[in-house]
């Protein structure tokens, strides 16, 4: 009886091993990614997203994100930025905007990560930081 259970225990323990090893390995990480994106926000350096802004943003969303007519929407006032989670709004800088997004009302494309490909995920989140110091 006692070789019984200690067997049923065994089979139970690898199975319970078996599982957990099944549940955690490979597939789609996003879902782990995303915490870390959004806390990355929480430290995200807006005075060096200020400093990439400039280099990177300003000849189309201006000074301060103030927008420029034709080009960049103002930043300071935008709901669709504020409607964004960090994590959606780095996806989106990263993806860009085509003129032939029914979304666009610009009529000009935003190019991916701005136009500098240079640009990595951190140095958008400071970015992303930046920009929502000008949220009014």
């Amino acid at each position: 009886m006692k070789t019984h259970r200690k067997l049923l225990w065994l089979a139970f323990i690898s199975a319970l091993v078996i599982v957990l090893a099944a549940c955690g390995g490979g597939g789609d990480s996003s879902s782990a990614a995303e915490p870390a994106a959004e806390a990355a926000v929480a430290t995200g350096d807006s005075a060096h997203g200020e400093e990439l802004f400039v280099a990177t943003c300003l000849a189309c969303h201006g000074e301060g994100g103030i927008g420029i007519e034709g080009l960049g929407k103002d930043m300071t006032t935008s709901e669709f930025i504020k409607g964004l989670s960090d994590a959606e709004l780095l996806a989106f800088i990263k993806t860009g905007r085509s003129v032939s997004d029914p979304a666009n009302t610009t009529g000009v494309d935003m190019p991916l990560k701005g136009g500098n490909p240079a640009l990595t995920d951190d140095d958008i989140m400071d970015i992303i930081a930046y920009i929502r110091t000008l949220q009014k």
